[in-house]
C-alpha cells in the first residue's frame, strides 16, 4: 500500500499537491502547522478542504513557539506586507526556518504513519525569493531526513519546475480549478478565493490564472 504525507496549508499550491496525491496514493495524510501565523483562518480552510477531499487523516500540529523566533510579516501583525525587498534581498514575508521545521516534522510524521513520501508545494520557478523553496534545499533536507531517521524518505515537489500558469493547468488536469480558485487561501491579507488582489501572493496567483486561461482559450480555437 502506498502512503504519502502532504504538507498542507490550504493554499493554492498545497491543495493542488493534495488533489494530485489523492489520485496517486492509496493513503494520503495531510499535516497543517499552527505556527502563530498572521492569518489563522488558513488553518480552518485547511480543515474544511481536508474533510471535503476525504484524506486518510489530517493532523494540525501546534508549533506556535516558532512564532517567537520567526520575525516576518506573516508572523507579526505589526509588520505590514511589503512589495519591496528587505536589505538582505528577501521579501519581508519570508519566514526564516519555516520549511526546515515543516519538512522535519512532516518527515517524523511520515515515519509514524509508515509513509515513504513527503509532498510539499514549494516551487523554484515562480517563487517569491524564499531560499527554502529551492530544489537544492529540498535535496539536502531529504538527505538529512534519511540519515536522521535511518529510513528512506522521499521529499516530492510536484510544482518545483512549474510556473503559476502550469500549476493551474495541473489543477485542471484533476478537475479542481474551481475548488482551488474559490476555496483555498493564498492571500497574505487572509482573503479566501481570489484574495485581496494587491498583495504579492495574489498578484502572482492572478497572473498565473489569466495566463493559463488565455493559453487554454488559444488552444481550444
Amino acid at each position: 500500500m502506498s502512503r504519502a504525507v502532504v504538507v498542507f496549508s490550504g493554499g493554492q499550491d498545497s491543495t493542488t499537491c493534495l488533489v494530485q496525491a489523492l489520485d496517486l496514493y492509496d493513503e494520503v495524510h495531510a499535516i497543517t502547522f499552527d505556527y502563530g501565523q498572521r492569518h489563522k483562518r488558513e488553518i480552518e480552510v485547511a480543515k474544511a478542504l481536508a474533510a471535503k477531499l476525504n484524506v486518510t487523516s489530517h493532523k494540525v500540529l501546534d508549533v506556535t513557539m516558532f512564532n517567537e523566533l520567526a520575525v516576518s510579516a506573516l508572523t507579526k501583525e505589526d509588520i505590514s506586507v511589503s512589495h519591496e525587498l528587505m536589505e538582505n534581498g528577501l521579501p519581508n514575508t519570508f519566514v526564516p526556518g519555516r520549511n526546515i521545521l515543516f519538512l522535519t516534522l512532516a518527515g517524523v510524521y511520515a515515519y509514524q504513519v509508515e509513509a515513504d513520501i513527503v509532498i510539499t508545494g514549494v516551487c523554484e520557478t515562480d517563487f517569491s525569493g524564499y531560499p527554502d523553496c529551492r530544489d537544492e534545499f529540498v535535496k539536502l533536507m531529504q538527505e538529512t531526513l534519511c540519515k536522521g531517521l535511518d529510513r528512506k524518505i522521499v521529499i516530492s515537489t510536484p510544482l518545483m519546475w512549474l510556473n503559476k500558469a502550469e500549476t493551474w493547468g495541473l489543477a485542471d488536469k484533476y478537475q479542481s480549478v474551481e475548488l482551488i480558485r474559490n476555496e483555498t487561501l493564498t492571500c497574505y491579507n487572509g482573503v479566501i478565493g481570489d484574495g485581496c488582489g494587491d498583495c504579492p501572493s495574489c498578484l502572482l496567483r492572478k497572473r498565473g490564472l489569466e495566463e493559463y486561461l488565455n493559453s487554454k482559450g488559444s488552444t481550444s480555437k
